[in-house]
């Protein structure tokens, strides 16, 4: 063959691989690392309080900059590209709060540390503004609240900067049997940052989903049993669970009087306790924050310290251990961190009865139909559901809302009577029992404690709506059935996906649980960036 045609032929065969692998390139699904891009180049990404703040001091950049900046985000990540699906409404009035906010640094006037900080709030709580508050149902699609909730005024007068509502477990994750967290019939179904068919736990998902993938610096959410020390410790966050009483539940969708409370959801301890100070304080139309009278604080940074490990005598929560080796063994990593830096382990393998679970069960249905009902009356002679028998008849007529999943809470808590019940009232008096004195308190006076810590969860599951959620471990009751503190921190990963470490004790014991929170988070800096994979 003579060289011309040689080249020629050469020149064909190239061109047809090129062709072939274009073609084979093509055909691939995408890959991990494709998702990274707009979460990669994103200005403010892992950016806290103190940074923006000093951002804001330099002249830097503007609030307006900032919202716009995470507005613009959560139109790329949450409703395109990885299509998080954490929100259920952004504020359309965000941009103009901003340019108030902005004048009234112009003039030297910063109302604080919150002051320009956009915050993400769960669609349970009230807010007086063009968004609506629909707990994730399409009952309430059209719900707009007399007024904000005692927290949303508190945020407000703080200068931050409400830029949306986050999606949630729809009621709380308080509605029917096999129920997909972080699925609503308003918002569907929240993903997880980490592995995008991974659930995002909840019922505060959207929450920990929008602030682990930087839609926001704050967001606030709300427990009455693990709703948010899980979502948190699956989206890779953390998360404060306070003293029932540390923070006004008036304006918030309910479930239990006696276990419900609000608390942040941030990136690092400090945020978290930055923005905990801003939401304390007492409300004549809570009745439980009275209890909080000089136990709150306006400043909870105080309590950081780097050497807040040095001298504690720490119980660890042995119950959870045994279901998840390799759970179990980032924990003992973090054990033997906690002893590296001065702490003392004492292990428990018991704090509570198991009867206290199922009295607090009780409690949730009694309290769930009175609070309910008193909700829907705070809406006015317009509210579009002025019971929980209305809700139920609702969700029985709607074509998606009991798609997936049934109602059965709702009915149960329909058939109770009042608090004035004599079952209601045994059940309170017995959990609160079990859970304090002979619980929490117990455990703590008979070891000399300051804290007790436990693996918050284990790694998200598989988003599943024909089964359900599918959880293998956990520890937030403790602390939730007692009405007492819980912090959760990142404490590691398993295959990409985050798990954390819970802190918790004491009545009014926050000081000390963020100073212990943050030694570890300071010494240990887990936290990373979500990469939004797709599943192998």
């Amino acid at each position: 063959m003579k060289n011309k045609n040689k080249k020629q032929v050469l020149s064909k065969i190239d061109s047809i691989l090129i062709i072939l692998l274009i073609l084979q390139i093509s055909c691939q699904p995408p890959s991990r690392e494709s998702q990274t891009a707009e979460s990669d180049s994103f200005i403010f990404l892992e950016q806290d309080i103190t940074q923006v703040q000093q951002g804001y001091k330099d002249g830097t950049y503007s609030i307006k900059e900032v919202v716009q900046a995470y507005l613009d985000r959560i139109e790329a990540i949450d409703k395109s590209g990885p299509m998080l699906n954490s929100m259920i409404q952004v504020n359309p009035d965000a941009i103009q709060i901003a340019e108030e906010l902005d004048k009234e640094l112009e003039v030297g006037n910063s109302r604080g540390p919150m002051h320009g900080i956009p915050v993400v709030l769960k669609d349970n709580i009230d807010t007086h503004d063009k968004m609506a508050t629909t707990a994730g149902s399409r009952a309430l699609m059209n719900s707009y609240p007399l007024k904000d909730s005692y927290i949303a005024k508190q945020l407000r007068d703080a200068g931050a900067i409400i830029i949306g509502k986050a999606n949630l477990s729809e009621w709380a994750n308080f509605r029917g049997e096999l129920s997909s967290s972080g699925w609503s019939g308003v918002g569907g179904q929240t993903k997880n940052p980490y592995i995008l068919d991974r659930n995002p736990c909840g019922s505060s998902s959207g929450s920990a989903a929008a602030v682990s993938a930087n839609l926001t610096m704050i967001a606030i959410g709300t427990e009455t049993n693990g709703s948010i020390v899980c979502p948190s410790t699956a989206n890779g966050i953390v998360g404060i669970k306070p003293t029932v009483g540390l923070a006004s539940r008036s304006g918030i969708i309910p479930i239990s009087f006696t276990q419900d409370t609000p608390g942040p959801m941030a990136r690092t301890v400090r945020d978290a306790a930055i923005c905990l100070g801003a939401i304390v304080g007492i409300d004549s139309a809570d009745e439980k924050t009275l209890a909080s009278q000089r136990k709150f604080y306006r400043d909870y940074t105080q309590f950081l310290k780097e050497d807040g490990l040095k001298g504690k005598r720490i119980g660890l929560y042995k119950a959870p251990f045994g279901r998840n080796y390799k759970v179990d063994t980032l924990m003992y990593k973090a054990v033997d961190f906690l002893k590296s830096e001065g702490a003392e382990i004492i292990e428990i393998e018991k704090i509570s009865s198991e009867k206290v679970g199922s009295y607090s069960f009780e409690i949730m249905l009694f309290e769930y139909k009175d609070g309910l009902n008193k909700y829907f009356q705070s809406l006015g002679p317009d509210a579009p559901i002025k019971s929980v028998e209305e809700l139920i008849a609702f969700n029985q007529s709607d074509s998606i809302e009991l798609k997936h999943y049934n109602q059965r809470y709702l009915e149960m808590a329909q058939e109770k009577g009042d608090l004035t019940s004599l079952e209601y009232q045994e059940a309170l008096a017995k959990m609160l029992q079990g859970s304090r004195e002979d619980g929490i308190d117990r455990v703590m006076n008979e070891h000399d404690l300051d804290a007790i810590i436990a693996p918050t969860g284990s790694p998200a599951w598989k988003t599943d709506w024909i089964n359900g959620d599918s959880y293998h471990l956990g520890s937030s009751s403790p602390a939730a059935r007692a009405g007492y503190p819980n912090i959760t921190v990142p404490m590691g990963y398993i295959d990409e996906l985050p798990v954390g470490i819970s802190f918790f004790g004491k009545v009014w014991s926050e000081p000390l649980l963020l100073e212990i929170a943050y030694a570890y988070e300071r010494g240990t800096k887990h936290r990373k960036s979500p990469k939004f994979l797709l599943s192998d």
